[in-house]
């Protein structure tokens, strides 16, 4: 797990290497363990590493083989490198270090673009070819790792996130108005290529990009999620065992394939506790869990340690319970902003910033149960949408949208108007082929698009803020195959994520698998008062943002009188997504 940079020029000259260094100091958090340059011709690549695989120099990036012109600079983890590594040493490669890194400098040698395909992990990577003269990246299939890049008609750039590419230079810093209307309608979700600036872009997950020194483009699909019924049909108990397998598998590789210890970080719900109950039952020794809490508001408990206890108790792991008061949410808050690549507004991202920071000085590895809700339809809405009648888009709109493209109307200054884009795109997605119901639909549309700019975005800023690395094994993507080919019963019944409760039972305290469905809370980022509410008025009402003219004035006043009547569908506060939208633009665009 690490920080990638690089650049590409088109105009015939070498890149800069200040420039490079400029990039890696930015992600100098996300690989805190050591950092390397190359340059060769057109081309230069920049990286941060931190050493979970292989910890000698003999896996330190950029890594180059001078024997067949290739170098790759690596940023993620290869679940199935060791079975690859056999397969390819058969074939003839000779290895010099044992980690993964390598195995994907081989397998692009030996196949070609197509190594993507054989490649099960979560990753983002570069590898110039220079036989080829090309340049090629990579992202995994559902986009746990990031990759952006900026490009102009001298150069193409890329790193792990848009802070480096701002620390380079040369960078189109006006808003985009597509990437606003989805910020403020999906919470803050802006699906690829988009960013929020005009001048970076993303690859798109499950995509790889080549490129030539003539800046000669093409993008490449790999990669798909089929969401229809097998032909042969399984029984609820063959399905059962089936998603239980897959999960086992997949909990397994992510424990097996590292040599650093690892963690759990244990909310308290059903998933994460899941989580370690599957370690448990593969007898991980001296198992470690890390909970999070804040104060209390009349409105909404700030913890979960009631379930997270339980669970630690239950399993006898070496449990971490982390209080923080709000002050020091207050306090710590702008810190949290500097490490977020894009804004963000969920309110557990200070959870996850502040967690993560004390999780670090034990472990650099932990599982984390993010995307169980989008594969197996835990969220409140999906029951609500199942149910309903309604053209699948406006199902959306009625339960997950933050606000009707009106609103947006008023929201945004006229600069900043865009049509409804935010609604065709999710029709889009809706109406793609290979899905049986609605509600393979909109599973599927949230585990491709919508989960990799909000919880697996928000969970990877900010463990790899303090140089941590987070493993998601609900998003191994051959148990989101099997889940999407599962019948809808299986995973709406029972109040949601029906599977899971079933192999849960008996593995896990019941008080967990009934209860209400939690999170990492943070009530005070929700209702908004006193010294938040100050603060949150101090941005809004500051010269750099009414200069900035993004937002209708009226619309900001209307907020600020009464900012806790004013929640989205999915009860966020709307006046902490403008506030925070632009104090992430303060913090991290300069000039304003």
């Amino acid at each position: 797990m690490c920080g990638i940079a690089g650049e590409l020029r088109f105009d015939g000259s070498a890149p800069d290497q200040a420039t490079i260094e400029r990039m890696m100091a930015q992600l100098a958090r996300r690989g805190p363990d050591s950092q390397g340059f190359w340059r060769d011709g057109p081309v230069a690549f920049g990286h941060r590493r931190l050493a979970i695989i292989d910890l000698s120099e003999r896996s330190r990036q950029p890594m180059v083989d001078v024997s067949c012109g290739l170098s790759l600079v690596f940023n993620g983890t290869i679940y199935n490198y060791p079975e690859l590594r056999a397969e390819l040493h058969h074939l003839g490669h000779v290895f010099f270090s044992d980690g993964d890194t390598e195995v994907i400098l081989r397998a692009y040698a030996e196949w070609g673009e197509a190594c993507v395909e054989r490649l099960h992990g979560m990753f983002a990577f570069a590898i110039w070819d220079s036989r080829k003269q090309q340049l090629f990246l990579a992202r995994d299939r559902l986009g746990i790792k990031p990759l952006y890049f900026a490009r102009t008609n001298n150069f193409f750039r890329f790193a792990s996130n848009t802070q480096a590419l701002l620390a380079a230079g040369a960078i189109d810093t006006r808003i985009d108005p597509i990437a606003l209307h989805h910020q403020f309608t999906l919470h803050s979700v802006v699906p690829s290529p988009h960013t929020i600036l005009r001048g970076i872009r993303k690859l798109e997950q499950g995509t790889t990009l080549t490129l030539d020194v003539a800046g000669n483009e093409t993008t490449r699909r790999y990669w798909s999620l089929k969401a229809q019924r097998p032909a042969i049909a399984k029984t609820e108990a063959e399905w059962t065992e089936a998603i239980h397998e897959a999960l086992r598998v997949a909990v397994k590789k992510r424990i097996e394939i590292a040599d650093v210890k690892v963690g759990v970080l244990l909310s308290g719900g059903l998933d994460s506790s899941l989580l370690v109950a599957l370690l448990a039952e593969q007898g991980v020794p001296d198992l470690m869990t890390f909970s999070i809490g804040f104060e209390d508001h009349p409105e909404e408990r700030g913890n979960e340690f009631e379930y997270s206890d339980a669970v630690a108790d239950h399993f006898g792991t070496r449990h971490h319970k982390i209080a923080i008061p709000n002050d020091e949410v207050l306090r710590r808050l702008p810190e949290a902003v500097d490490c977020m690549a894009e804004p963000m507004v969920s309110q557990d991202v200070i959870s996850f910033y502040l967690l993560s920071e004390q999780v670090s000085k034990t472990v650099k590895v932990v599982q984390s149960g993010q995307g169980a809700d989008e594969v197996f339809a835990g969220y409140s809405w999906h029951p609500k949408m199942a149910a309903e009648s309604w053209p699948y888009v406006d199902r959306l709109r009625r339960h997950y949208f933050d606000r009707e493209h009106g609103e947006f109307a008023v929201l945004s200054a006229p600069t900043f108007q865009v049509g409804d884009v935010t609604g065709e795109l999710m029709a889009a997605k809706l109406a793609e082929p290979y899905a049986d119901e609605f509600i393979d639909q909109l599973l599927r549309a949230e585990a491709t698009l919508l989960i990799t700019d909000d919880p697996v975005k928000r969970v990877d800023n900010m463990t790899m803020a303090w140089g941590l690395e987070a493993r998601v094994p609900f998003l191994d993507h051959h148990l989101v195959e099997l889940a999407a080919q599962m019948p809808p019963e299986l995973k709406l019944g029972s109040g949601g994520k029906h599977v899971l409760k079933k192999i849960s039972r008996g593995l896990l305290p019941d008080l967990v698998i009934d209860r209400p469905k939690g999170y990492f809370p943070m009530p005070a980022l929700k209702f908004v008062r006193g010294e938040f509410l100050d603060f949150m008025r101090g941005i809004l009402d500051s010269q750099a943002c009414r200069q900035r003219g993004l937002y209708q004035r009226t619309y900001v006043e209307q907020l600020l009188a009464e900012p806790e009547k004013h929640l989205t569908r999915i009860q966020g506060s709307k006046l902490w997504h403008l506030a925070l939208l632009e104090l992430w633009l303060q913090r991290n665009v300069a000039g304003t």
